[in-house]
């Protein structure tokens, strides 16, 4: 008998790496130039060749094997909250905010916010924990400019592009990085239901302890149930401002280091072990005395975060359709080189239905992301900022919604080398459902897009105006455009039915924007297989005659 190699390699597939993410994405191309940021295409090309690096995309992988951890008290007993991260982490870090992920908006001129949006999708494709912090210093820039003082003193810090993760006051720091932290054990999405309670210093002891910085100072005791990265240089919270809640809730500045230098009284208890997100350090916090600065005007601190909310909720859309995408060209590049029964997996009819249906969805979602990118962009429009009252909460619940769905399908494109910890996708698919969860659950999306209907005859018209773009020519869009603007016109607030309706608002936008802009055979294969008829549970049910062979090679080019 012959000796045999018992254990030879063949058949496999070498990793997703080293190419360039934004040039294998038309899709995304198309979406920047047609959506006014034409002119960041060339820096664009290169973040994508350097996020699709071998090396840089083993940065995600040692971040969330190597997950934060929290020192509460240094060798000699000093009280001192410290989160200790992977190197990896910090280059992450370096990279995102190098890049301006979350200061561009806010410096640069026309098409800011679909040019920060195409980065963030393409930096959603490499790790998602490190995108927290830095949506959150993002978004916290127009809520903190309601408090001119302390926008004096924190926002060259918070816009500068240097990331610097050292534990200081702001004034030694070359940059800064915002957290925020509104749930509480009790309430969750509730947010009235918060207890921690803010009672103002009087203005001689505030002036003794912060000299000039002593105006609008509370006391603030109370905890946090999930305080978002607690190694951030300073927090945005909710607190209760009166006697039995009367007033309502406020929102606060509790800065990490007071202005006399001292570190204020915020209590990490533990880091949350969480599902997925593992990069990226979650908390639970007490607030045992802590000092908050009053951001806009005393009970309106909902009003006031949620400006901020509104920011942080594009980023989740972003960053699922990022995910998504990592998903879909993880899993389209194994099918185009992995061989089974004869032939690639790419190749056979009933695969091709699955990738085929994938790539629409991703499609759908970046289309999404960057027409409702360029609302932000134009907000001072009325009836652009009507659309996004309309789009922000439907698309975060539809697009995070079917980001589950959706990782586990490309796992299963794989297979078992998919479900296991050497394979992104597991870390993908433990991320996917955090953006549905964040910055408000799906029923809080989706009351909130009633509320933007129930308010607004304006509503309807901005999302009718966006509809009408694209034309008469599909007999099917156009009947379920007429039904869903006829079922809007009621003026019926159907809470049952809610997340129905912000399912048609989205997919009806979707297939507006791909009628308008995609190839007839993307479009089309939407309409059939998400208008026509309900899009179902699993992947892999489009109609026959779509041209799978046309869109997996537009969905990815290698």
């Amino acid at each position: 008998m012959q000796p045999f190699d018992t254990h030879e390699v063949r058949n496999t597939v070498a990793p997703f790496e080293n190419i360039n993410l934004f040039a294998a994405d038309p899709a995304l191309q198309e979406a920047l130039a047609r959506e006014g940021a034409a002119d960041a295409a060339a820096s664009l090309h290169a973040l994508g060749a350097e996020l699709g690096r071998a090396e840089t995309l083993d940065l995600a992988r040692l971040a969330n094997l190597y997950s934060p951890t929290l020192h509460n008290f240094d060798r000699e007993g000093h009280r001192i909250d410290e989160v200790e991260f992977h190197p990896a982490w910090h280059q992450l870090m370096a990279l995102l905010i190098g890049h301006g992920a979350h200061s561009s908006p806010w410096m640069d001129g026309n098409g800011a916010q679909v040019a920060r949006a195409a980065r963030y999708l393409l930096f959603g494709q490499v790790e998602n924990g490190s995108q927290c912090p830095v949506t959150m210093t993002y978004a916290s820039v127009p809520a903190l400019r309601q408090a001119p003082r302390i926008a004096a003193r924190w926002l060259p810090k918070i816009l500068s592009n240097a990331y610097d993760p050292r534990s200081l006051p702001v004034e030694q720091k070359t940059g800064a990085l915002i957290g925020m932290g509104m749930t509480e054990k009790q309430g969750g999405s509730d947010v009235r239901a918060n207890t921690t309670r803010a009672e103002p210093v009087a203005p001689s002891e505030a002036r003794a302890l912060f000299g000039e910085e002593g105006e609008d100072v509370f006391r603030i005791v109370g905890h946090k149930w999930f305080f978002s990265a607690p190694q951030s240089d300073a927090h945005l919270i909710l607190a209760q401002t009166d006697d039995g809640g009367s007033a309502g809730l406020s929102c606060f500045f509790l800065p990490r280091y007071l202005p006399n230098g001292e570190r204020n009284a915020i209590r990490v208890q533990r880091l949350k072990d969480k599902v997925g997100n593992r990069s990226n350090a979650s908390s639970e916090v007490e607030f045992t005395g802590a000092y908050g600065w009053l951001i806009g005007k005393l009970g309106r601190g909902i009003p006031t975060i949620l400006e901020m909310g509104g920011h942080t909720r594009l980023d989740c859309v972003l960053g699922s359709a990022g995910a998504m995408r990592a998903a879909l060209t993880h899993a389209l590049h194994h099918a185009r080189r992995r061989v089974a029964f004869g032939r690639p997996l790419a190749e056979q009819p009933l695969m091709q239905n699955v990738l085929a249906d994938l790539a629409l969805e991703s499609e759908a979602a970046t289309a999404l992301a960057m027409r409702l990118a360029r609302c932000f962009d134009e907000s001072r429009d009325p009836a652009q900022a009507m659309l996004a009252r309309i789009l922000t909460p439907a698309g975060k619940y539809w697009v995070c919604k079917r980001g589950p769905g959706f990782g586990a399908e490309a796992m299963e494109v794989i297979g078992g080398s998919g479900y296991v910890e050497d394979s992104p996708l597991a870390r993908l698919y433990r991320e996917l459902p955090v953006n549905s969860i964040w910055e408000g659950s799906g029923n809080v999306m989706c009351l909130d897009l009633l509320r933007a209907f129930g308010k607004s005859p304006d509503a309807r018209e901005a999302l009718a105006t966006e509809l009408a773009q694209a034309g008469n020519g599909d007999i099917f869009f156009v009947a379920y455009r007429s039904t869903l603007l006829a079922d809007l016109a009621q003026q019926q607030a159907d809470e049952f039915s809610a997340r129905v309706l912000a399912e048609r608002v989205v997919l009806a936008v979707q297939a507006a924007l791909l009628l308008r802009h995609a190839p007839a055979y993307v479009s089309s294969a939407f309409v059939a297989s998400r208008l026509k008829r309900e899009p179902g549970g699993a992947y892999g049910r489009l109609p026959p005659g779509v041209d799978c062979a046309a869109i997996l090679a537009r969905a990815l080019v290698e």
